[in-house]
């Protein structure tokens, strides 16, 4: 199956092909674990998690790297701000180790709960302070990075193609900078930014640190992706996803160290999903629209069903939520998991069956077209549609098995979707019930119907046989 991506390197949909025949090298950058996820950030992680799925179920071997900043994100992107962990620190009165612990496993159980797989290498950036610093002393070689009394920076300007990936002109980004905010009188120029900060002045007793070359001190937030994924990946490697917000200043700045570093692309592809507003606006804590994962199953409703979501708009599209959207998806979750039992309650069709290829290649054709969920879904609709129209031309196993390899790249759960356990009496039932109905007792088998109804069950009368499933 051949994959087009958009690339936001190119600014357009490229045909993948990875560096080496049938693997993928794919680096996401990870959670800051200072406080829970909200569902903004799920949606991203949804939506890289499709990505991996489509590749796999395309037949690739996909090595997943992803980190888990634990040190040096800021409050503020002009390096004026405080440490995130530090802030998290003090506000739940806990060590920063201790709050990085408990919001890495909140994370995970949040990602378990939407079926999203998890990396097969997880880097917290605590464990890789010397990779980090071998980096920054390249730069230092190099003439990219120069050390001041209050930290070491990346001199923008002497990377020629700074600014080339954000496609603004560093001349735009200058204007850009607040000059309110570069507290460092030793700072170069306004687009500089941080790789290493010493502990003085208000980072004096930041409890991270670690000694280096310039002093005791630690990490920016930028140089733990160029370090983490390299080291594992190799420079260049194939594809690296993020968040929209993430083309500037994060993955501005890593191509620029990483590249200055190794005199080489970081990645060949660059994906970058979109955002999630709430109620056609920014999700804020101060308008009351902020959400976890947690408050959404507080409404009652499955994590599932927030995933579905997030496959109905496109990754490079806005999703706007709202408590009204979210219970149609969860309604249309609940259809296709009464379709997928309806199918498991049937038994073995016997004779030809149409063909399901053309379901197939809708869907493949659909998710191959830079990862489009909503024609994927469409198709599967389509499909099920076409069942309920025609079932006895079909054969309920393959179906099921479409749908199983459907889900794969949705991961929706289909497979543990349970057939509903039909007690022998009801078995009974439905017997006599087909053997009034061949006989052309129409008003007996009627009389059993609504018996069964009484009964918490549903049965459907199809060409291929009759389906049963419960109502209550």
């Amino acid at each position: 199956m051949s994959i087009k991506l958009y690339n936001y390197l190119t600014r357009k949909k490229d045909t993948f092909k990875p560096l080496r025949r049938g693997h993928v090298g794919l680096y996401t950058c990870g959670p800051t674990v200072y406080n829970y996820a909200h569902i903004g950030n799920l949606r991203t992680y949804v939506f890289e998690d499709v990505l991996r799925r489509t590749l796999e179920y395309a037949g690739y071997k996909v090595k997943h790297i992803m980190n888990i900043t634990d040190v040096g994100h800021l409050t503020d992107d002009a390096d004026s701000g405080t440490d995130k962990l530090e802030e998290g620190s003090k506000r739940e009165g806990k060590t920063v180790w201790d709050i990085a612990r408990f919001y890495t496993k909140a994370f995970f159980t949040d990602a378990d709960r939407l079926n999203i797989k998890r990396a097969q290498k997880i880097v917290p950036a605590t464990t890789y302070i010397k990779q980090q610093i071998a980096i920054i002393q390249t730069l230092m070689q190099k003439g990219y990075a120069y050390a001041t009394e209050t930290a070491v920076y990346f001199h923008a300007p002497k990377f020629k193609r700074y600014g080339e990936y954000s496609r603004q002109p560093l001349q735009k980004l200058i204007v850009g900078a607040r000059d309110d905010v570069v507290t460092d009188p030793g700072k170069k120029h306004p687009s500089d930014f941080a790789l290493w900060f010493k502990l003085v002045g208000k980072f004096k007793n930041h409890t991270m640190r670690w000694p280096s070359p310039w002093g005791e001190g630690f990490p920016g937030w930028h140089i733990e992706c160029s370090a983490i994924s390299t080291t594992n990946l190799g420079q260049p490697f194939d594809i690296h996803t993020g968040a929209i917000d993430h083309i500037f200043p994060h993955h501005t700045n890593e191509i620029a160290q990483s590249e200055a570093a190794a005199g080489k692309p970081l990645a060949r592809y660059w994906l970058e999903g979109e955002h999630l507003q709430v109620d056609g606006g920014k999700m804020s804590k101060s308008l009351g629209n902020f959400y976890t994962l947690a408050d959404l199953e507080k409404q009652g409703f499955p994590p599932l069903a927030f995933r579905y979501l997030a496959l109905t708009a496109h990754y490079r599209s806005r999703l706007n939520f709202t408590w009204k959207s979210l219970k149609a998806t969860e309604a249309s979750l609940k259809r296709l998991h009464e379709f997928v039992r309806g199918l498991k309650n049937k038994k073995s069709q016997k004779g030809k069956s149409r063909t399901l290829a053309p379901f197939k290649k809708a869907f493949d054709a659909a998710i191959a077209d830079d990862l489009d969920t909503p024609m994927a879904l469409s198709a599967i609709w389509k499909l099920i549609r076409e069942y309920n129209k025609t079932s006895g031309s079909f054969e309920a196993k393959a179906v099921l098995r479409l749908l199983f390899s459907y889900d794969e790249v949705l991961g929706l759960r289909l497979k543990d979707v349970k057939a509903d356990a039909v007690p022998p009496p009801i078995a009974k039932l439905v017997k006599r019930r087909e053997t009034l109905r061949k006989s052309g007792d129409w008003a007996g088998a009627d009389k059993i119907r609504d018996e069964l109804v009484s009964l918490g069950w549903r049965v459907k009368d199809v060409p291929g046989g009759p389906e049963l499933a419960k109502t209550i």
